[in-house]
């Protein structure tokens, strides 16, 4: 291969690396249990066929927010904050198609805000507190929210029911030991499925959260996942069984660690990308100022 052809290579393949490494420094990590002193907000976008904009304390948060999208975790100070959602591209908060809706936060607490329809079918949002308890050894958490313009209706895993009677906008939380559930969503008392099955991975010491979102009557019901990590038991703890949780509070040690890591890596790799795309380039430059024949360019 000619050295101009390698040069050429070279440069490709180190702006391809720096173009794949930003795009893995902008994926978004899965929410965890939040600091002491502070709450971690992550935002659901439930209400179908309808981008909006989020818009918290008059300031544009979220642009053209599409239906189905999960954003964040943010972490906040603890504290009021006024959360107005409006069409796509207004300039401001004066017409709102939610809200302003005032959520108070509090330290210490993870929450999930979703915007989706009430049983009838009407735009409406609802704060969760996402349950960050430490589960038991072996086990992780399940919690399944109604958010969908539908009536009352039975959660089921391999076609039995585990839950009966949930309804908007209600959730429900298990504990069950780490595995795949096949869940399915059924009107209450029946075992039809209208939404599902769906295999959901419970994995330990991580809550993972399903919304049933979306309008029965319009055809759209869909699911939606979040996780939250960081509930693992201290190993000092004793398990206390399926519907027990350990006292201690859980150790988020591990996670920073895995974190700062992870952030560590991709900047060295990130460097290593600048400087390897930098040298091609020189070398590609001084190649094209002073050529360097080699026995195959005779």
């Amino acid at each position: 291969m000619h050295r101009t052809a390698r040069r050429s290579a070279a440069l490709a393949g180190a702006a391809t690396l720096v173009t794949t490494l930003a795009g893995v420094g902008a994926l978004a990590l899965p929410a965890h249990a939040a600091t002491a002193d502070g709450a971690s907000l992550s935002v659901l976008h439930g209400v179908p066929d309808t981008p909006v904009d989020v818009w918290v304390n008059d300031e544009l948060t979220l642009d053209d927010f599409q239906p189905g999208d999960l954003a964040g975790p943010l972490d906040l100070p603890a504290g009021s904050y006024s959360v107005a959602i409006t069409a796509p591209d207004a300039t401001d908060t004066s017409s709102p198609v939610i809200g302003p809706v005032d959520l108070e936060l509090a330290a210490g607490t993870s929450y999930t805000a979703v915007a989706h329809l009430d049983a009838g079918g009407d735009p409406t949002a609802t704060l969760f507190t996402n349950s960050t308890e430490p589960t038991a050894a072996g086990q992780g958490r399940l919690t399944v929210r109604h958010v969908a313009a539908a009536p009352a209706v039975d959660v089921l895993a391999g076609g039995t029911a585990v839950v009966t009677g949930l309804e908007n906008p209600k959730e429900a939380v298990l504990d069950l030991p780490a595995g795949t559930v096949s869940a399915s969503i059924a009107a209450a008392g029946t075992t039809d499925p209208v939404l599902g099955p769906a295999d959901l991975t419970v994995a330990e010491g991580v809550n993972t959260i399903a919304y049933a979102w979306g309008s029965l009557e319009a055809g759209n019901l869909a699911l939606a996942t979040q996780t939250v990590e960081g509930l693992h038991s201290s190993p000092s703890g004793v398990p206390a069984g399926l519907s027990g949780l350990a006292a201690e509070a859980p150790s988020s040690t591990a996670t920073g660690v895995a974190i700062a890591f992870g952030a560590s890596l991709f900047g060295l790799l990130l460097v290593a990308a600048v400087v390897m795309l930098a040298r091609a380039w020189r070398e590609q430059h001084a190649h094209a100022t002073h050529p360097v024949r080699s026995d195959r360019d005779a």
